[in-house]
């Protein structure tokens, strides 16, 4: 099976921090079961580059297929099989334009040929329209410090706010990218923090792969963060579409990433990634505004 470069990008995340967080000497012993002898020492490269470079080898072998595999195997994910679906639908989303898709059938994994993406039919020309209205919404200067997070926080937040506008009025739009995600991790973990019992009963929560209990906050990706806001309610589909756009647009600070794929952020772009945090912060303070007791969870 041979997978494109955009789907090589989402199983790196998904080896590197989706399913779970390893670290560099896990890595390695996990590639290492795939013909691989490498060594963990100095001058290891970035988790990032390291999973990426590997998954470059492997593809187009059998051994990638067992990667993937061995990567969604349910045994991993005992307890937490809804999790284990909605990674695989995720990925599914990426791994059918190569025209695969991973199908869990009880306890096996299988590859099978996928069905052709239609992109032209009315659903997508829906989503199009809900674009172009997502992206018309106008808000009000919304206030840092009325959002359900820590007091200590907010002077930190509002500075990165001022600095993102600074930015676009320049057109630096690849600082203002970068910005723009880590304000919205920010104020993602700064409302996970304030609301801990509500993030970590969610079915999306990050579980410690030998535990099973909900991983640190410390050790949640931008992706948990965003897809647990969107499960409890802090933010609604439209966000967490495009806040996945602005997650993958953020990884793009490795300078070798950004060179790779060739990515040159306009200020277009920019403020759209901007109008992303916006409505976050809108409806973050919309959904503050209510009891957490209709939460459903």
């Amino acid at each position: 099976m041979i997978i494109s470069q955009k789907t090589i990008e989402k199983l790196r995340s998904l080896i590197n921090e989706e399913t779970e967080r390893r670290s560099g000497p896990q890595l390695v012993a996990f590639f290492n079961n795939y013909g691989f002898t490498d060594s963990y020492g100095a001058g290891f490269p970035s988790r990032w580059m390291y999973t990426e470079s590997k998954l470059g080898q492997l593809n187009g072998k059998p051994e990638l297929d067992k990667c993937i595999k061995d990567l969604f195997a349910p045994v991993n994910f005992v307890s937490r099989f809804t999790e284990l679906d909605n990674l695989i639908a995720d990925f599914n989303q990426y791994l059918s334009f190569d025209g695969w898709q991973v199908v869990r059938q009880g306890a096996t994994i299988d590859l099978l040929k996928a069905k052709i993406v239609d992109i032209d039919n009315e659903k997508s020309k829906e989503a199009q329209i809900n674009e172009i209205e997502f992206l018309k919404a106008e808000f009000n200067d919304i206030s840092i410090s009325s959002l359900p997070i820590d007091s200590c926080l907010v002077p930190y937040l509002e500075a990165r706010i001022t600095e993102i506008r600074q930015c676009l009025s320049v057109k630096a739009s690849l600082s203002a990218i970068f910005l723009i995600g880590s304000t919205l991790e920010g104020v993602l973990f700064g409302v996970a923090s304030k609301h801990p019992d509500v993030y970590n009963r969610a079915y999306s929560t990050p579980k410690n792969a030998k535990t099973g209990k909900p991983r640190n906050f410390s050790d949640w990706t931008l992706n948990n963060l965003i897809d647990v806001s969107c499960e409890v309610g802090f933010l609604k589909e439209d966000v967490k579409k495009f806040s996945h756009a602005l997650r993958d647009f953020r990884n793009y600070i490795h300078p070798y990433q950004q060179m790779s794929i060739g990515f040159q952020p306009d200020e277009h772009t920019a403020r759209i990634c901007f109008q992303v945090l916006k409505t976050a912060l809108h409806q973050i303070e919309q959904k503050s505004n209510h009891s957490l007791s209709d939460t459903s969870i």
